[in-house]
């Protein structure tokens, strides 16, 4: 009887965990399946991208756009506060840096 009964425990057990694991290896299946799509979603919208990107420097180089790579001209600095300078003028002397005139 000892037998049967545990025959019988190993029996309810596999009916519980069978089905139990098909559904979780199914919904594993599922998720990962999922985020393999989306990673070649993603992987087609980069590719896309790229492309775009070739085709509109193909474009501007064909149609002579402008270059991004030119500096503008600098401009005149802004004139220099007298009272910054005459105090840069006194530490210089202060400092040995330069001789009082």
């Amino acid at each position: 009887m000892r037998i049967i009964w545990t025959l019988l425990k190993v029996v309810i057990g596999l009916a519980i965990a069978i089905p139990l694991a098909i559904v979780v290896f199914a919904t594993t299946l599922g998720v990962l399946g999922a985020i393999l799509g989306l990673a070649f979603v993603a992987l087609k919208l980069a590719i896309l991208a790229l492309i775009v990107l070739g085709a509109f420097k193909l474009g501007s180089r064909i149609l002579g756009g402008k270059r991004g790579s030119e500096l503008p001209l600098a401009k005149s600095l802004p004139p220099v506060d007298p009272h910054y300078a005459a105090a840069m003028r006194e530490l210089e002397v202060e400092l040995g840096e330069r001789s009082r005139n």
